[in-house]
């Protein structure tokens, strides 16, 4: 096994066009790590730990902390990319939702490359939009920091130029992702968020050996913690890869003496279409509340209402979950669409007939695997934050379903773009000759 993952490895270096995308996308994937080394302008970074360390787990910290993990990783450095990509997925939820309200927008995306260009365009307007917005709050909470000695001089130039500085390091990170979807392997934004995710790896490897050496951790809750963590990586890949297959029969031809068409073949429908896609808009969100509290005192109601691991974060995110997997999958899967083709191509399935009834039952399937894979979803997301509440253990944001969720679906995603290329030119995948990763058939 050993030595097939090895000839696999050696074979991606033969491809010369998969050579060069991987290289490109690691370069990148440097730069992106170098701008978190980089400060913002008229800050002490040596006061950075102490403003985290005194934020806690609660309010505004917990804003932070949560809002580190969607960005990518370096929100507390208050560093050139500390809002990351946030900005533009939420500004990417709020167009997917308005295309489907606003008349003029939806017929806008329905123009083929030139539509998804200008939404593209309006996407990142709002993006700018919202980094002046999260870039202000941060700013104006940096310089409200005076004890700590954060901002020197707290000047109105330094709250111009940090807001400046904050909102062309998000867009300067969108462009790398754009870069990476263009010249790179995988999804470029996702990468983004991963790279950040396991770039705090030993960060938070070092906090729950810190804990078990001063006591506040038993190699008990460690156990758990191992347990939770391969239980939602083996979780994650089973969902990512399960699939519904249905049997789909092309009609046959008789053309003179010949006769075309009459194969049966398989239409695959994955039981998680979106992907790490409702993971990351649910988190996004989330944060919102989080922004309010703290503008209503200490142990007020709703802070405690959306403490991490509390039943109302819980239930919202479960919510938001299952809201994104069918909103997301109405997107990009058009039953009635799908019947129309499948009839103008002569293509029909056993026992429906072909039109609306078709469409019918095609939605319906969608519908049950869409509810099923939400539901997996989102018990994988939200496993690991009730455990930890539950057994008072702390909360290990890398060891959380959100970070493994999208850890693992993103490498899933990768790596199946990389068996691509390789069976694409002969060579054996991970996962043998002649095959790629196998999707689970229900």
């Amino acid at each position: 096994m050993i030595q097939s993952f090895l000839e696999t490895l050696q074979n991606i270096f033969k491809v010369p066009e998969l050579r060069k995308k991987i290289g490109f996308t690691f370069l990148l994937l440097i730069v992106y790590r170098l701008g978190f080394k980089i400060p913002l302008p008229g800050v002490d970074p040596e006061r950075l730990g102490e403003l985290a360390e005194k934020m806690g787990g609660s309010g505004l910290g917990a804003l932070f902390k949560l809002a580190d993990l969607v960005s990518g990783g370096g929100f507390l450095s208050f560093t050139l990319f500390s809002l990351g990509i946030m900005p533009y997925i939420s500004a990417a939820i709020i167009f997917q939702l308005l295309t489907k309200v606003i008349p003029k927008l939806e017929e806008i995306s329905k123009e083929g490359a030139t539509g998804r260009q200008k939404i593209e365009q309006y996407t990142k307007y709002a993006t700018i939009l919202i980094c002046l917005i999260q870039g202000t709050m941060v700013v104006q909470h940096l310089a409200g920091q005076t004890r700590l000695g954060l901002v020197p001089n707290p000047t109105i130039g330094f709250h111009i130029l940090a807001v400046l500085s904050l909102t062309t390091g998000a867009m300067f990170l969108i462009w790398l992702g754009k870069l990476i979807d263009d010249h790179g392997i995988g999804n470029g934004i996702s990468i983004i968020i991963m790279a950040g995710i396991i770039a705090r790896l030993p960060q938070s490897l070092g906090e729950v050996i810190e804990k078990v050496r001063v006591g506040e951790l038993h190699y008990t809750a460690v156990v758990i913690l191992l347990a939770a963590f391969v239980l939602t990586v083996v979780g994650v890949v089973f969902i990512q890869q399960g699939q519904r297959r249905i049997p789909v029969q092309q009609a046959k031809q008789t053309r003179g003496r010949r006769v075309y068409g009459g194969q049966r073949h398989f239409m695959p429908l994955r039981v998680n279409m979106a992907g790490v896609i409702p993971i990351i808009f649910a988190s996004s969100l989330l944060i919102f509340p989080r922004m309010i509290t703290p503008m209503l005192g200490r142990n007020n109601p709703l802070d405690q209402m959306f403490q991490l691991g509390g039943y109302f974060h819980v239930l919202f995110y479960v919510a938001l979950t299952f809201f994104f997997c069918f909103f997301w999958n109405s997107l990009i899967f058009n039953p009635a669409e799908m019947a129309n083709n499948m009839k103008e191509y002569g293509s029909f399935i056993p026992g429906i007939r072909p039109g609306k009834k078709t469409a019918n039952y095609l939605e319906r399937i969608i519908t049950r695997i869409t509810l099923a894979g939400a539901a997996f979803l989102a018990f994988i997301a939200v496993f690991p934050e009730v455990l930890f509440s539950l057994a008072q253990l702390g909360f290990v944001f890398f060891l959380g379903g959100t970070s493994l969720l999208i850890v693992v679906g993103v490498a899933l995603d990768v790596v199946q773009k990389v068996e691509s290329h390789l069976l694409m030119r002969h060579y054996k995948g991970f996962m043998g000759s002649g095959s790629g990763i196998r999707g689970r058939r229900t």
